[in-house]
């Protein structure tokens, strides 16, 4: 029996691939009375990942699993990761993370105390004080999420965890949202609150850890990120628009809007008003999904979101996050 399966997409990250497979090595290694597998998902590379993947796979005294996925979009990946994973608790990393030694160990601690489904996320340090600031989870201390909140942001992909019957309770990622989809991001909080809407918790727990080598260090870059999350917000906020949920984060959106006056976020990739920034671009995914959805309907193609890929207004609406910067408000 597997007790925790991990899984790791990667996609023409060879160069860099060494330290984040190393920190898995060192992880298994430093929880010997776990029987744990690792997937890996190769999502289309083309430089020498397979290669550098197989090699890896050779030194390794624990089950590893490499898997293809030439489909692009993180959710497919890991979807395709899920499908091979054996374990009672199924976790998540991205290609530029590094685990801390103790993960594994502190993962399998945080499980061990909850009973039924659960979802937890681990605490996400920079990997690299060059990089600026973002993608990363601080708290140094658990947390619940508020089951009736929006998680948006609560925990994240790149250090998550749940047990197996989650997915059995609420189906896979949607793929239509992620990197390398339509809908850009959001993949992991479209997850979390259809887990919530299940009566399934969601919850933070630092003793599990990564460090976050994302290499972000200019303004620009940090805006389109942030632009490209509000715009995955704004198609969820679409998808789930009749959930009450919805509504009320709707709501508490627009009364943020009085903050970029009251009490106004530092300046963070060059972003002024930041408040309305995040509410224009969460508009315009919302409005990308409708408008595929509409799209799909009329032609009769199946929700899978790749007639989302062919629609002129998904297109020009991701345009929109990549060029975010000249957008600033």
């Amino acid at each position: 029996m597997i007790d925790i399966s991990l899984i790791l997409c990667t996609r023409d990250r060879c160069a860099r691939l060494d330290v984040t497979l190393a920190s898995i090595t060192r992880a298994v290694a430093a929880a010997p009375g776990l029987a744990v597998e690792a997937v890996i998902v190769d999502n289309g590379s083309t430089d020498a990942t397979p290669a550098r993947l197989a090699a890896w796979r050779a030194d390794q005294s624990f089950p590893v699993v490499l898997l293809n996925e030439p489909r692009p979009g993180l959710s497919r990946a890991r979807n395709r990761g899920l499908a091979a994973a054996r374990g009672r608790i199924v976790a998540m990393t991205d290609d530029d993370c590094v685990l801390h030694a103790d993960h594994l160990a502190g993962l399998a601690a945080c499980f061990a105390e909850v009973a039924g489904p659960a979802i937890i996320g681990g605490r996400i340090l920079p990997g690299d004080p060059a990089d600026l600031p973002v993608t990363v989870k601080l708290e140094d201390h658990p947390m619940i999420a508020a089951p009736r909140a929006f998680p948006g942001g609560f925990v994240m992909g790149a250090n998550l965890a749940f047990t197996a019957d989650v997915v059995t309770r609420i189906g896979p990622f949607d793929e239509r949202f992620g990197a390398g989809a339509p809908f850009v991001a959001a993949e992991d909080t479209d997850f979390l609150f259809r887990a919530l809407g299940h009566d399934i918790p969601v919850r933070y727990d630092p003793r599990f850890t990564v460090d976050h080598h994302h290499g972000r260090r200019d303004e620009a870059t940090v805006a389109r990120l942030l632009a490209g999350y509000s715009f995955g917000d704004g198609a969820l906020y679409a998808k789930h628009r009749r959930d009450p949920r919805i509504r009320k984060a709707i709501g508490q959106d627009l009364r943020d809007l009085w903050l970029d006056i009251a009490d106004p976020v530092p300046p963070c990739g060059g972003i002024r008003r930041f408040y309305l920034f995040r509410l224009r671009h969460k508009l315009a995914g919302f409005r990308a999904y409708l408008w595929t959805g509409w799209r799909r309907a009329r032609s009769g193609t199946r929700s899978d979101g790749r007639e989302a890929l062919k629609t002129a207004s998904c297109q020009k609406n991701a345009k929109n996050v990549v060029d975010a910067r000249s957008a600033l408000p």
